[in-house]
């Protein structure tokens, strides 16, 4: 701990050619990652900019555990705002504006002196206010802002600012309900796996229940010198045997993965809380993605790679530093694990040691690849990706 260490390249990704999607850089994408908040989100905003008579407006979300604000929803704005635009640092939309209340800032925008650097340099703007999206929770973090942008004077937007305040709070109050609902339908769709998970259960119990009373067979067949129901009874008990292996890595593979009922993005924060805990190894987590929600399946496939990477890097890379990066490029969300240690790692399969082989296994179960390199003294990587789940996944899955 405590050396100067500095990642010296972003994470690289280029789409498979067999499913091409828009490119990285398009910012359009940005948007289209919010799942079914952006809908929502737009509707909102167009309501309050038509209401109070402002020109444009941009809701921003922090995301968890990020400093940094992600355009979400944008009304009257250019189409293709530039990437300085997207990603915010929080208390950026808050600097040199005036206080009308504890909750609202205003700003008088024709003494901009950047305007000459501004994303829209022809635009008309006079004036702003910004309005932060509040938790009700206590001590919780703040859920965003929205900035409105008015063609007139600061006096006429600040006159709007009591309906954009009421607007405010009850578009944080919708944003609360719908992670809220997402937390009761995982931990309702966790309950039923559960369920299927004894049923497994109740049935591992029954094979094994099955040989062993072939085994008592076969000791008496052993005892009369019967070689043939000898052979049969001990094809029958390694028979049964298999099926109870199979059964059981069935059952620790996909139902005994613990997802917090927060989702998936809570998982991994404790899962790197956690691993700082347990290594002397500095770990960067950085997560680019406003509204992570994923099919249960999916989270779960997930977490497991993550996990067993995050587990490689603390067993066996002599790192020092290490980082897992969550981003969405193209029509893809990328989970990528690496570090600064001593690399080499060969990935094939070694007797006893299936790791890396069950990680693939799992990456296709949700559509996804796993790409690996590492190099003596240069690190490894692990970078998993997949293509966003169809839009009508919640249906199938409510």
């Amino acid at each position: 701990m405590g050396i100067s260490f500095r990642w010296i390249n972003d994470v690289d990704f280029i789409p498979p050619e067999k499913n091409p999607k828009k490119m990285a850089g398009d910012s359009s994408a940005v948007v289209s990652r919010a799942n079914n908040l952006g809908p929502l989100l737009d509707e909102f905003l167009e309501t309050i900019v038509e209401t109070v008579g402002a020109s444009a407006g941009v809701i921003r979300i922090q995301p968890l555990n990020s400093p940094t604000l992600h355009t979400i929803s944008s009304y009257g704005m250019p189409e293709e705002l530039p990437e300085s635009e997207h990603l915010i640092e929080f208390d950026c939309e808050a600097r040199g504006k005036a206080g009308i209340a504890q909750e609202i800032f205003s700003s008088d925008l024709s003494i901009c002196t950047t305007r000459s650097n501004c994303f829209h340099p022809d635009c008309e703007f006079k004036s702003a206010i910004t309005i932060p999206l509040e938790s009700r929770a206590p001590l919780s973090n703040p859920i965003g802002i929205i900035t409105l942008f008015f063609n007139s004077s600061q006096e006429h937007s600040q006159r709007a600012s009591t309906t954009v305040l009421a607007f405010a709070k009850m578009l944080s109050t919708c944003i609360e309900h719908i992670k809220a609902n997402r937390e009761f339908k995982r931990a309702d769709r966790m309950a039923a796996r559960q369920a299927i998970a004894n049923d497994i259960h109740d049935s591992l119990a029954q094979t094994l229940a099955y040989t062993r009373m072939r085994t008592s067979l076969l000791s008496e067949a052993i005892r009369t010198e019967n070689k043939v129901m000898a052979t049969g009874y001990a094809q029958d008990i390694e028979e049964g045997l298999a099926h109870c292996q199979k059964t059981a890595r069935e059952l620790i593979r996909d139902f005994r993965c613990e997802i917090d009922p927060a989702g998936l993005l809570s998982s991994l924060q404790t899962l790197t809380e956690q691993f700082y805990e347990r290594h002397d190894i500095d770990l960067e987590y950085t997560n680019r993605v406003v509204d992570l929600e994923l099919p249960l399946e999916h989270e779960i496939e997930v977490y497991c790679i993550v996990s067993e990477a995050l587990t490689n890097i603390g067993k066996h890379s002599g790192a020092t530093h290490a980082r897992l990066l969550i981003d969405y490029i193209s029509g893809y969300y990328i989970f990528t694990i690496e570090d600064n240690g001593s690399g080499g790692v060969t990935f094939a399969p070694v007797e006893g040691h299936y790791g890396m082989m069950i990680m693939r296994e799992r990456a296709q179960r949700i559509g996804g690849e796993i790409k690996m390199g590492s190099s003596q003294g240069c690190g490894t990587r692990v970078q998993l990706f997949f293509p966003e789940p169809l839009s009508d996944w919640r249906e199938t899955n409510d």
